[in-house]
């Protein structure tokens, strides 16, 4: 795999009141929006007259829901979708989401984005309990304790309410039963969720960006705790949950996961890493003659810097966008080769130069060299790098991939050690107080809890994986290997 940060999932839901838009089309749509946000797996429910039908599978959007797959989903009024990388759970389309359990007080569909911190012992709790699994991750785990709590409750909505009293860490979900479709973030407010408008149709979406594409307007965020439920009525909310902890919003979105062109509690994504590349120059100032950002999240932060230095933006790379997560290998040399089939340096912008090269990451260093070696390789004279965010030190339980702190290279090596490693002239990150700045206008607070570890929940104390995951893993990796 890349030397990379992952995606996160990428969540969508739509309740057309009217019942006259194509739900399932609108769906796909959004999901398509929404891909970058994870590109293993993606899964769309849609609901009729009270029956939940869905189709998932591994794969992107455009290869799991061909003219056909959609034709068959038929029409509802209302829909959800899921794009999945899985930050827990094992590369299978078991663990592909939304989640459709039937139970005896009906059916309801589930989809989540983010890591519960106590996961391991609600599923423990649970299997002693008769609870049988099926998948290997998060949603399951929260799907078996809101079934739980619909047993004893009014409502599916107040089921929710009670869930969230058992399950911590982060979460944003949209959960969908057969009258309504409801929506709710974890009382930290890690992962993002918004509410928009399209004539008398209400939607979710991980981002904005989902809103644009379908011509819907952004009505507002969902609130850290919040759950809001939408039916025939229109939009309700449930605040038993709000105000419990402070806001800390992966700070993370904005460095990296969200789109550039989407608006994230309050705040527009591009503006942000314009101004992490702005913070960077004023940090970290160098003679050169050239600054080029490495694709995507890399581009912005380079205009930032480019305008307060005042040396010239340039392209420096092409990226083949043809190659999706599943070109990735497992194999050393495919990972070698895998740089230079996704990425390409432009030779008329670097040769002879000396280059600052804006990247959003290191994570351990291989990438990041490889990267460096193909401006060196195009001509470059020198390469002075420069980073969007702080150095990694530290795990994130919340639902980023990070998971050992061994592997980060900025544990084990100084800055001076890491330019060496990698081949840089010079190396410089983005400050903790630069990256906690990014957003000013947004009144979230953030968490930073990767660069600096300070954990607005506690980690999980069973942090590895199970031993029913690790089994399966292993189970998955010979029957491909065969």
């Amino acid at each position: 795999m890349f030397d990379s940060i992952h995606e996160e999932c990428g969540l969508f839901g739509i309740y057309d009141r009217a019942g006259e838009r194509d739900v399932a089309l609108d769906t796909y749509l959004a999901l398509y929006a929404l891909q970058h946000r994870g590109q293993e797996s993606c899964g769309i429910a849609i609901c009729d007259e009270g029956v939940i039908s869905h189709h998932k599978d591994l794969g992107l959007v455009s290869e799991v829901f061909t003219k056909d797959v959609l034709a068959n989903l038929g029409q509802g009024q209302m829909a959800m979708g899921h794009v999945r990388y899985a930050t827990t759970g094992t590369r299978s389309r078991a663990n592909a989401q939304p989640m459709v359990i039937n139970h005896i007080k009906g059916t309801m569909a589930v989809a989540h984005n983010g890591n519960l911190t106590n996961a391991a012992e609600l599923r423990e709790q649970l299997e002693l309990t008769g609870c049988i699994f099926h998948t290997t991750s998060d949603t399951e785990v929260i799907a078996h304790i809101i079934t739980r709590e619909r047993l004893h409750s009014p409502s599916i909505e107040a089921a929710v309410e009670r869930a969230m009293e058992k399950i911590t860490g982060a979460y944003s979900l949209i959960v969908m039963s057969p009258q309504k479709i409801m929506a709710a973030r974890d009382p930290n407010g890690f992962r993002p969720l918004c509410l928009g408008k399209l004539g008398d149709s209400w939607l979710f979406s991980s981002e904005t960006c989902a809103l644009d594409t379908l011509g819907a307007s952004y009505v507002r965020e969902v609130e850290p705790g919040e759950i809001v439920v939408i039916d025939q009525n229109g939009p309700r909310s449930i605040r038993t949950h709000c105000g419990k902890c402070p806001s800390s919003f992966c700070v993370f979105e904005f460095v990296y996961f969200a789109r550039p062109d989407s608006v994230v509690e309050g705040a527009s994504v591009h503006a942000a890493r314009q101004r992490a590349g702005a913070y960077l120059a004023q940090e970290h100032p160098v003679e050169a003659d050239v600054v080029i950002g490495v694709p995507d999240s890399g581009l912005d932060a380079a205009l930032g810097y480019a305008k307060q230095s005042g040396i010239p933006y340039g392209v420096g790379f092409i990226k083949n966008r043809y190659i999706g997560r599943t070109f990735i290998q497992s194999t050393q040399k495919q990972r070698e080769n895998s740089v230079r089939i996704k990425l390409n340096a432009v030779s008329e912008t670097v040769r002879g130069k000396r280059v600052v090269m804006i990247d959003d990451s290191i994570v351990r260093g291989t990438t990041c060299a490889r990267i460096v070696r193909l401006l060196r390789d195009a001509g470059a004279k020198e390469v002075h790098v420069r980073v969007s965010a702080p150095p990694f030190l530290y795990p994130c339980y919340f639902g980023t991939d990070i998971d050992d702190k061994n592997s980060l290279i900025a544990n084990n090596h100084s800055v001076e050690e890491i330019a060496q490693i990698i081949g840089a002239d010079s190396l410089g990150y983005l400050s903790l107080e630069g990256v906690r700045n990014l957003a000013p206008q947004s009144k979230c607070g953030f968490c930073s809890a990767c660069f600096d570890g300070d954990y607005p929940v506690p980690p999980p104390r069973v942090p590895k994986k199970n031993k029913f995951e690790q089994k399966l893993k292993r189970k998955e990796e010979t029957t491909h290997g065969e």
